[in-house]
């Protein structure tokens, strides 16, 4: 296959790789938005930036310049920008009018457009902007670093296009990686999202040091805030039990290369949002996409309380000890309710 990843990040580096490997041994461009990134790349044969310590495979070839003039010949398209760049780079596609599968690796909702929108998904987005693409969501428990390095992955091709879902088992499933098939596109990005939502919380838990009965409190019962807004989106109850549901969350609540993770621990040191950001240096989708799923939540009914209090740290207006003190001192209830 010709695979062409655009945005030459630590997530679009680390696909390319693995679809690059003897295993595979397809032949992939690497699209990098900036000329002197591509440049560098393609003479070192790393990423210094995001993954300086893997080399390329031989079958990557790293390009800049116009995203349209990589585009033709493609057998598949891999989307590998943050949200923040789904959206332009789905309309550049589409202007572009290609027929090949397209994939995104990003997790989150889109940051509303207006005042009085919803943040949207993904697929929403898709929808919008490029209705007449077949595209879909290649997801589950991962860090860029891992999948690069060919440590043992398992990853969800998730689209309602069954050739969608096809044509990304065929470009990564190998020894190191695999890819298992799920039409509950709904599901698994649900899952990608709020599970970044969590691990704020997570870290704001351990940076706190409320113990391992907490811990093991807080991320089942967001695996249950989370499961009730992926149905009242339409997923499937099944879903958010398989890799893009339990899988990440446990992944990134609890990994130490979760960047939101390390968010909510900043937090629980006192520092501000901003600070926290700050000292990553790379995006933290949790931190963008929090206030939209709890707003996606509240306009369908859906009682989220632990993405509420991540909310509310992020917004400053409540304290550790005040969101603590809030979510355990809430009114029994049925564990089904």
């Amino acid at each position: 296959m010709h695979i062409v990843v655009i945005g030459a990040g630590a997530w679009g580096t680390a696909m390319a790789c693995a679809a690059a490997r003897p295993a595979g041994g397809h032949r992939v461009t690497l699209w990098a938005r900036a000329p002197e990134q591509a440049q560098a790349m393609q003479s070192t044969r790393t990423n210094p930036r995001y993954l300086p310590d893997v080399v390329l495979p031989a079958g990557v070839s790293v390009v800049s310049g116009p995203l349209a003039a990589a585009l033709p010949g493609a057998d598949l398209l891999i989307i590998g920008t943050p949200m923040a760049g789904l959206r332009s780079t789905l309309h550049t596609l589409a202007q572009a009018k290609v027929t090949a599968p397209v994939a995104w690796l990003c997790k989150g909702f889109e940051a509303p457009t207006t005042a009085d929108a919803l943040g949207l998904m993904a697929h929403e987005v898709a929808a919008q902007v490029a209705p007449g693409l077949q595209c879909g969501a290649l997801s589950g428990p991962s860090f860029a670093l891992e999948v690069a390095r060919a440590q043992p992955t398992c990853l969800v091709a998730a689209s309602a296009h069954a050739a969608v879902r096809a044509a990304l088992q065929a470009a990564f499933h190998s020894p190191a990686l695999r890819v298992y098939a799920n039409a509950d596109i709904v599901g698994v990005e649900v899952g990608g999202a709020v599970k970044n939502v969590m691990a704020i919380a997570a870290g704001l838990c351990d940076g706190l040091a409320l113990g391992l009965n907490a811990r093991a409190a807080l991320l089942t019962r967001g695996l249950a805030e989370m499961t009730r807004l992926g149905v009242a989106l339409g997923a499937k109850v099944e879903t958010f039990m398989g890799l893009s549901g339990m899988g990440d969350l446990l992944l990134t609540a609890t990994g130490d290369l979760s960047r939101n993770r390390k968010v909510g621990l900043l937090l629980a040191q006192g520092l501000s949002q901003e600070a926290a950001v700050q000292s990553l240096g790379h995006v933290a989708e949790g931190v963008y996409s929090a206030r939209t799923v709890v707003q996606r939540a509240q306009a369908l009914g859906v009682e989220m309380p632990i993405a509420m209090a991540v909310v509310q740290l992020l917004d400053g207006t409540a304290s550790p000890q005040q969101v603590l003190h809030a979510l355990m001192g809430r009114d029994p209830k049925g564990e089904y309710v």
